[in-house]
């Protein structure tokens, strides 16, 4: 598929990209074409080299550690010796003095309200408007709809409203109120009428006065109460005259007339360009871009059909209240809507420069991204202090995080903003980041808002740092090995030393099962415990119920106790995770690959035939997993290792390959999610013409020879193929 180009300066531009540019993104903010043109094509070509050498330095050291591993691989490495051996290879920097981070103007959803963050695919815009408008969510739908309310004793979901759930549904929100809204004296399941409000004040005795912040009225009736409990606010919806309530043919179920209850959910929103999109040209970046401008803009909006019925679906307006004093309120009616950039690896072809190369792909994405964002700050519908959120991911090191800072700094100068007005999130999702986080964000601290921790990315990297060191222990196993836990628990330590309690996020990874909400209600609930204001979800709905375990810890409280306790081991944090003696049986094995190998193929023939960067793809038990390049990355590089170590062969692998593909075929023909999505090719019968079969099985053959084990090359490479065609 060749692009067709404009000469623009020193630079080749998509044609289709400069004309979105010129005709859509430009117009209406104080930026000159002529301008913007002039100094972007300086910048790229100032910033290009500089990009190059990084990864060079990627490679350099990547080379050094596999030499030390073959060199060392009859006799035992002590960890004090291969220490030494990081510092003095410049893997691992020195540590310099306590500092705190200087970031300023960010809004009170990154520094003081803790609870569950969204990640969502920018080149979806039904799904953006969806997590969009996930600040607030429906807590009765979610419980109705989820395995949260068992479907025991009549209390089936079935295709039709069912009384019997429903009532169970009212208990169960009841139960919540009474635990996060508690009344004095008396439980909300004894409440017989209606609330009043007299002059601003509830006629409910509660325990805590101060948790009522207000109340809305339509035709001069009650509406709601606003409740607020560990800065998150529970809306409770009253249907006095029963013209609401649509699902019970019976009416109101609720003795006092509760409609729903409304919780403050997904309080920011993470807008992905990254691993959750197929992006490999100028038409995938344009779609994107397109997207963000319109949410930036405010006027984004999707038609479909549903249920027989044309919807359209806008960005949700604030919400309006009268407080306790009488005065009008206004709540912020959407999510915080932060920007995740591609990291430094990719380049893309939808601009070319003067030497003929690719235009690094993350400098592309901080310009036009920042770029949108001017357009939000006349309305400020976004961003009330007038920030630039982007979250930078796969940075290794300090000197990486130092090229980020360059880049926003032009950003910033071409598109005449203040100093440090684009704020940037840091995933800890890289080995030679997480060995030298506080030099990381030392890199960054005049404009770090955010860093988290990304198990999959991370463990994808662990193994490829140490592929020499020997045979990785199982994938299972991975998650209780000392380096995770140590690495989970030193980002939280880093984090609050640099003063991040109050001022940014500290986030922890997703939970990846969308449909096992019960699951993860009592799993999740240790990222709030473990200090994390923040945590990834999937799903408005799962947004509503992880929000439950933020009004259940309070997570400012949990800053104070961490801080006392004596932080995390760098030893552990690169104690590598092989197994040093293992007598897995041929079961066990195939067992592993098998899971491995399902997981692949089912994320690539999405991504490569379709486009599809993430969606709930069904594991080899048949349970929808969220997958993106994340865990496709881990699952090549695990298969890749254990070849190279001869714990199973290239040929047993090809065969469990194609068992599985006709697996993933028989799966995704039945998948009624896939109607959508262009017709499916099946992998199976058509393995030497099938470009998706291929590409995952060069993920796997050719892992090892992969940039930090990153998906994408070979991915952007079939892709491109698959396109053309």
């Amino acid at each position: 598929m060749k692009e067709k180009y404009l000469k623009i300066k020193n630079l080749s531009v998509s044609k289709d990209l400069a004309i979105f540019i010129n005709n859509e993104l430009l117009p209406g903010i104080k930026i000159n074409k002529e301008k913007f043109w002039k100094d972007f094509d300086k910048c790229i070509h100032e910033l290009a080299p500089k990009n190059i050498k990084l990864l060079q330095k990627r490679e350099r050291l990547q080379k050094a550690i596999d030499a030390l591993h073959i060199d060392k691989k009859d006799s035992q490495l002590t960890l004090k010796n291969y220490t030494k051996f990081l510092k003095k290879i410049g893997y691992l920097k020195k540590t310099g003095p306590n500092f705190k981070i200087k970031t300023k103007n960010v809004d009170p959803e990154i520094s003081n309200i803790c609870g569950p963050q969204l990640v969502c695919p920018v080149s979806n815009a039904r799904f953006l408007l969806n997590a969009a408008n996930a600040r607030w969510v429906s807590l009765y739908d979610s419980l109705y709809g989820t395995d949260i309310i068992p479907e025991t004793y009549g209390a089936v979901r079935g295709k039709t409203y069912n009384p019997i759930r429903g009532k169970k549904v009212i208990e169960h929100a009841r139960n919540l109120l009474d635990k996060f809204v508690p009344l004095n004296g008396k439980s909300w399941n004894d409440l017989t009428k209606v609330p009043e409000i007299l002059k601003n004040k509830i006629d409910l005795k509660l325990k805590n006065p101060n948790q009522f912040v207000g109340y809305s009225k339509k035709l001069k009736k009650l509406n709601s109460l606003l409740f607020v409990n560990n800065n998150l606010h529970i809306d409770v919806l009253f249907d006095l005259d029963g013209k609401m309530e649509i699902n019970n043919p019976e009416g109101n179920q609720d003795k006092i007339k509760i409609h729903d209850i409304y919780l403050e959910s997904a309080i920011s929103t993470i807008c992905d360009h990254e691993d959750s999109v197929a992006a490999v040209d100028a038409e995938d970046k344009i779609l994107g871009y397109r997207n963000w401008l319109g949410l930036m803009k405010g006027d984004l909006k999707v038609e479909f059909v549903k249920n027989r019925k044309k919807i359209i679906r806008r960005l949700n307006p604030d919400r309006n209240y009268i407080s306790v004093k009488g005065k009008k309120i206004k709540l912020h009616g959407r999510s915080l809507l932060l920007n995740r950039n591609v990291g430094h690896l990719m380049t893309n072809p939808s601009i070319l420069l003067k030497d003929g190369s690719e235009c690094p792909e993350g400098i592309l994405d901080a310009f036009i991204t920042s770029l949108a964002c001017l357009h939000d700050f006349k309305k400020k519908g976004n961003s009330r202090s007038n920030s630039i959120y982007i979250v930078k991911p796969k940075m290794h090191g300090p000197e990486e995080c130092n090229f980020t800072n360059l880049i926003f700094q032009n950003v910033e100068k071409v598109l005449n903003l203040k100093k440090n007005q684009i704020l940037c999130g840091i995933m800890d999702e890289e080995r030679r980041t997480s060995v030298n986080l506080k030099e990381c964000i030392r890199a960054l601290k005049n404009r770090v808002f955010f860093i988290n921790t990304g198990f999959l990315d991370r463990t994808g990297d662990e193994i490829h740092t140490s592929m020499e060191a020997g045979p990785m222990m199982k994938k299972g196993d991975m998650k209780s090995s000392k380096w995770i836990k140590a690495y989970e628990n030193n980002n939280v330590d880093v984090g609050l030393s640099c003063g991040f309690s109050g001022k940014a996020q500290i986030g922890k990874g997703m939970w990846a099962m969308p449909d096992l909400l019960n699951e993860m209600m009592e799993q999740k609930i240790s990222h709030p415990l473990s200090g994390a204001n923040c945590a990834w979800v999937p799903s408005p709905t799962a947004a509503c119920i992880h929000a439950l375990h933020y009004h259940e810890i309070d997570v400012f409280s949990k800053h104070k106790k961490i801080k006392k306790r004596k932080p995390a081991n760098l030893d552990d944090i690169i104690t590598i995770p092989i197994e040093h003696n293992y007598n897995w049986s041929n079961d066990t094995i195939e067992k592993e690959l098998k899971n491995n190998a399902q997981g692949i193929l089912g994320y690539v023939v999405r991504w490569v035939d379709q486009s599809v960067g993430c969606s709930k793809v069904p594991d080899i038990n048949g349970i929808g997993l969220m997958e993106d390049r994340a865990t496709c990355r881990i699952s090549s590089q695990h298969i890749a290792n254990w070849i190279h170590h001869g714990v199973c062969s290239k040929k047993q692998v090809l065969e469990i390959m194609k068992k599985m593909a006709k697996v993933v075929d028989y799966q995704n023909l039945k998948d009624k999610s896939m109607k959508d999505q262009e017709p499916y090719q099946q992998m199976s019968g058509n393995f030497e013409k099938s470009i998706a079969f291929k590409a995952a099985c060069d993920l796997v053959f050719h892992g090892k020879y992969q940039p930090s084990g990153y998906t994408e090359p070979l991915l952007h490479f079939n892709r491109l193929i698959k396109k053309s065609i």
